[in-house]
Order: structure tokens, then C-alpha cells, then sequence
């Protein structure tokens, strides 16, 4: 791979961190920029007309959205595998995928990340208390049937880490970034969480550090 990779992102976009967490797993270099996204800089808008990050300069291309991004990747460097090789395996890891990115985001990672930080970050006010009660709220509900899928896998999609282990540990990481997981709630969850985070893909994600906002003491050990 010749061309330099370069991903356009913001640390706690949970969005962006399941591309990073394939990069890492894949081993594939890339230098990290950092987007403000949210001030519609015309270069990066001719990057991704939607305004949105991630974005990726990949092999001449540029490409955007984290699903087509991440199974692009995988389909282009196949090990290690991140998808099933079969249509039920790619299907259960594309619904639990659009379960976290869709579902959990709307009733989860909005009301809790962009209330407390993304609003202060874009200048936007102040946080909702409405919503960060909602999505303290939903939160359990998530959990628990994350703790349900783990009763009965070893992962959440089935018997390997998937592309939907990244996706919801992406989310989880935001949040615990900000000590918005409660990690007793669920042994299988802890437990889960504990295995994705002790991999060497995940390093990168636990060094960030955004200014004014310090994560909490447990958030870079690995025991919690």
C-alpha cells in the first residue's frame, strides 16, 4: 500500500473510532487528522459534501461513511477477518451494527457525549438536562441487552470478535470517556468490554485526550 492513509476525524466520535479500531486491527498506518467538522471548511467539505467525519484517503480514494468504510477495509486487507464469511454471520453483524450506530446513537451517545461535551466543544450552549436524564436512562436498557446477546455468545454477533464488537465498544468508549457506563450493571458486558480494550488496537483510543475534559482514572486500565 503505497499511498498514505489518512483518516479525518475527531477523537470522540464514536463513528470515527470503529474505523480506527479496523485500521489498527488490520495494521494499517495512518496519520490522523484531526476535523472540526462543524465549521464547514470547503476543503473538507469537497472531501464529504454531507459534512460529516469519518473520512478516509485510502489508496488515492477518498471515502466516506464508517460502515462502507470499515467493510471496504475489510474486503480489501481480509485478515484479520472482521466480517462472517457467511450471509446469516454478515447479516447479524450489519443489523447489530446499524443497531449501535442508529438506535444506541439516537437514544444514547446524543443525549449523553454531545449534550456534556459536544455542545461545549462547538460552542453551542449548554447541556439538555432532558436529554442527558434520557439517555442515562436508555442506557440500561442497552446494556442489558447487550448482557442478553453475551449470555449466550462470546461475542456479541457469535463465536468470533466482529465488525460489531467495534461499533458498539466505539460507542462505549465515548462514553466511558466520560464516566457515563455502568460497568456493574452487567458481568458479561465487563467482561466483553475488559477483551476488546486489552487488544493493541485499542491503545490508540485510550491515550486521547481532549482538552478540558480529563477522563476519569479507569478509563486506560485494562482491569478496570
Amino acid at each position: 500500500m503505497t499511498a498514505t492513509t489518512r483518516l479525518y476525524h475527531v477523537p470522540l466520535s464514536p463513528f470515527c473510532r470503529k474505523v480506527r479500531l479496523t485500521l489498527a486491527e488490520k495494521r494499517i498506518e495512518v496519520e490522523l487528522i484531526e476535523e472540526r467538522y462543524w465549521e464547514r471548511d470547503p476543503d473538507f467539505l469537497r472531501r464529504n459534501p454531507a459534512g460529516k467525519v469519518p473520512v478516509i484517503r485510502f489508496e488515492g480514494r477518498t471515502m466516506s461513511e464508517s460502515q462502507a468504510i470499515c467493510e471496504y477495509l475489510d474486503e480489501r486487507q481480509p485478515e484479520p477477518a472482521l466480517m462472517p464469511r457467511d450471509p446469516l454471520g454478515r447479516y447479524e453483524v450489519r443489523r447489530l451494527c446499524a443497531w449501535f450506530d442508529d438506535k444506541f446513537h439516537d437514544e444514547v451517545t446524543s443525549k449523553l457525549l454531545y449534550e456534556r461535551v459536544n455542545k461545549k466543544v462547538m460552542g453551542q450552549g449548554y447541556p439538555d438536562s432532558r436529554n442527558v436524564k434520557s439517555g442515562a436512562a436508555r442506557i440500561k436498557y442497552h446494556l442489558d441487552y447487550m448482557g442478553w446477546l453475551l449470555d449466550q455468545r462470546r461475542w456479541l454477533a457469535g463465536d468470533h470478535m466482529t465488525l460489531a464488537d467495534f461499533a458498539a465498544a466505539a460507542h462505549l468508549s465515548c462514553l466511558d470517556y466520560i464516566s457515563d457506563v455502568d460497568w456493574s450493571r452487567s458481568t458479561s458486558v465487563r467482561e466483553w468490554y475488559a477483551k476488546i480494550k486489552s487488544r493493541p488496537a485499542f491503545r490508540p483510543l485510550l491515550a486521547d485526550q481532549l482538552p478540558g475534559f480529563p477522563p476519569p482514572p479507569h478509563y486506560a486500565d485494562l482491569d478496570f
